[in-house]
């Protein structure tokens, strides 16, 4: 019998997919997989596979603290999920803060988190904007990432600006979240926003064949996909790439977009894979195979790659809840192979380290140090011994990880509690990411596009 069957089930809270409300639910382990039930008594039962094969769940998680937040939104009428901003409830501090600059976008994806796609439309104003970088200045503190997102950033012709703005008012750390559209487009483009103060590129990236575009973004992509990482690469801006990862659309080519951004590394630091969410309208549940977990990409990583990546040589989160991510490092060698610097240890019966937290500590500096461009060689030469060492081992370090979302079918507020990833809300609440995104079956938000009179 697999180990996973004997383990009792999990009590922990969802919502309705159908009206939103909470609901209890459990995590419950049958033949070596783990699967989120919940019950509503009006709209019936729901199950959503949240946890398939190897590594066992039951031991995959690193030991770590609470933290709570110093600032939290005064009202706790509902509860969690009801009353973010965030509310005393919440377990975790803020790592990454998204500010939304803009809603529309050059493309119109089937996939999309933020229900974008419009060439027109109302941006928020600067002044706008900075009262965002102010909460999250006062509410997370400036040692966080903040991700300039959307919507496609790229269309407002003051991106640059923003991302000033940000440098000036006190964040080092400042990403954009795009399709790369127009730094394929226009050479120069990369430069002013390096010049800015930009620090590194998450740059959608689905796969190595237009057939895959075409699916998931909707026109053959791949050409612009490759000048943007020219471009970036020739203004010293970092790039990750940031795969979403589609069953039976692109799930075969998860090894292939390894090998390549191992090929365009340096210039490429890692790659950041995001299985599918269902958000928007999905009137009834998503089919178990139209789910890709954690366990299911770490083991495609391993047999895409040829064992070049290892199952075992990727670590759970040190911040958010252990369902949601896995990470791991390798080291390039100049023979083409990979050393893996990381490695996952499940614990022994003799027992467990002390609890850590990471959120706001190394592993932001560790991501940070990884996801900026390599210095040039100028600039390494002018090093001395040891510096030069420790430039050079950062260079050839290379980052591979994935961030499960939750969508209304899967979502666990277990796991929201532990969430480090928020997203600065026209009223300046910070909400995680999932909540502000989640929407019912039927399409109705919870927090996204809702006035702030609507949330009280």
């Amino acid at each position: 019998m697999n180990v996973e069957s004997k383990i009792e089930p999990l009590a922990t809270e969802s919502l309705c997919p159908r009206c939103l409300e909470r609901i209890p639910a459990e995590r419950r382990c049958e033949g070596g997989e783990v699967v989120l039930v919940k019950s509503c008594p009006e709209h019936g039962d729901f199950r959503t596979p949240v946890w398939r094969g190897g590594p066992a769940l039951s031991g995959w998680s690193r030991p770590k603290a609470a933290v709570h937040s110093s600032v939290n939104h005064p009202g706790t009428q509902r509860g969690c999920p009801f009353d973010c901003g965030i509310c005393p409830g919440h377990r975790q501090q803020s790592c990454t803060v998204l500010l939304e600059v803009t809603g529309r976008c050059n493309l119109a994806c089937p996939v999309c988190f933020a229900d974008a796609g419009r060439e027109n439309g109302t941006d928020p104003s600067p002044e706008t904007i900075a009262g965002w970088y102010r909460t999250a200045l006062r509410r997370s503190g400036p040692h966080n990432i903040v991700q300039l997102s959307g919507g496609e950033p790229t269309v407002r012709d003051d991106l640059p600006a923003i991302v000033r703005m940000g440098r000036e008012l006190g964040f080092p750390f400042i990403q954009v979240n795009t399709n790369g559209v127009r730094l394929a487009a226009d050479r120069e483009y990369a430069g002013e926003l390096r010049r800015a103060g930009l620090f590194s590129v998450f740059l959608q990236f689905d796969g190595t064949d237009d057939a895959v575009y075409r699916a998931v973004r909707g026109r053959p992509l791949l050409a612009e996909k490759l000048r943007a990482i020219e471009h970036c690469a020739a203004a010293g801006l970092g790039v990750v790439l940031v795969p979403t990862i589609v069953p039976g659309v692109n799930t075969g080519n998860v090894g292939a977009i390894l090998r390549l951004a191992l090929e365009l590394a340096p210039a490429v630091r890692g790659v950041h894979f995001q299985p599918a969410a269902f958000f928007g309208r999905h009137p009834e549940p998503p089919a178990a195979t139209a789910r890709v977990t954690l366990p299911d990409l770490m083991g495609a990583i391993e047999e895409q790659t040829d064992g070049l990546m290892r199952v075992e040589h990727f670590r759970p989160p040190g911040c958010e809840h252990p369902l949601c991510s896995f990470h791991g490092n390798f080291l390039r060698q100049p023979d083409g192979g990979l050393r893996a610097l990381t490695e996952h240890t499940p614990p022994c019966c003799c027992g467990s380290p002390e609890p850590e937290n990471r959120g706001t500590g190394k592993a932001v500096s560790f991501v940070t140090r990884q996801w900026a461009a390599p210095a040039d060689g100028d600039s390494i030469a002018g090093m001395d011994s040891f510096d030069a060492f420790m430039e050079n081992h950062r260079i050839n370090t290379f980052a591979v990880s994935a961030m499960a979302f939750q969508d209304v079918w899967n979502l666990d507020l277990e796991r929201v509690r532990e969430c480090c990833i928020h997203v600065v809300a026209p009223d300046g609440r910070m909400i995680p990411f999932c909540l502000y995104n989640l929407t019912s079956a039927e399409g109705k938000p919870l927090y996204r596009n809702k006035k702030p009179s609507d949330w009280l």
